[in-house]
């Protein structure tokens, strides 16, 4: 029990730290919250900062969620490692040093999804990348590849592993609710595209 309490505590505050946040703060004294889409996150540092900024926002994020699994699995296995990535990907959601408002978890549950169960993770993460160059839009990506990532666990993982189908359930369903705004905006068709800037 005592293993399970410091795997959540120490991922979720691991994914609380936004890497988003911390740079526009110290390199051009903003908060990316009160810009573009409002959101802590990757796509939106690009949006609002430009390239530099997001590359490294999105290489910490992916790195919060290895972190997270890599203590998990030392502690309680492959069960601490699903327990570590949930609660990194919820810190990264609703960071506490943020107020709770932070981004929207893609980067940090396809890292933690790339140390679980690889095959799955690549599938996704390259139909997610083939669809964003093709249409130019990061959130259509993000959200197909989430709605993938539990299916494509369920065909692909044998024995069937309903552990993983939990969490990826879990995180998907996440960050699909993190992307109802976007989603609207596709709908509409007032969705903002890869490259344009704030």
């Amino acid at each position: 029990m005592q293993q399970i309490v410091l795997i959540i505590i120490f991922s979720y505050l691991l994914g609380s730290i936004s890497a988003s946040y911390i740079l526009g703060k110290i390199v051009v004294n903003k908060d990316i919250r009160n810009h573009g889409s409002g959101n802590a996150g990757a796509t939106n540092a690009l949006r609002v900062f430009g390239p530099r900024i997001a590359i490294i926002s999105l290489l910490f994020d992916i790195l919060k969620g290895v972190g997270a699994v890599i203590i998990g699995n030392q502690l309680l296995g492959y069960h601490g490692m699903l327990i570590g990535g949930i609660c990194s990907v919820i810190g990264h959601n609703y960071p506490i040093f943020l107020r709770f408002k932070g981004g929207k978890g893609v980067a940090t549950t396809l890292a933690v999804s790339l140390f679980t169960q690889p095959l799955v993770a690549v599938i996704c993460i390259v139909i997610g990348v083939i669809i964003i160059i093709k249409s130019r839009y990061v959130s259509l990506g993000a959200v197909i590849g989430m709605i993938l990532l539990p299916i494509v666990g369920v065909i692909l993982i044998r024995p069937f592993d309903i552990n993983f189908l939990a969490f990826t359930l879990l995180l998907s369903t996440m960050s699909i609710y993190r992307h109802r705004g976007n989603i609207r905006r596709l709908l509409k068709g007032k969705e903002s595209k890869l490259g344009e800037k704030v």
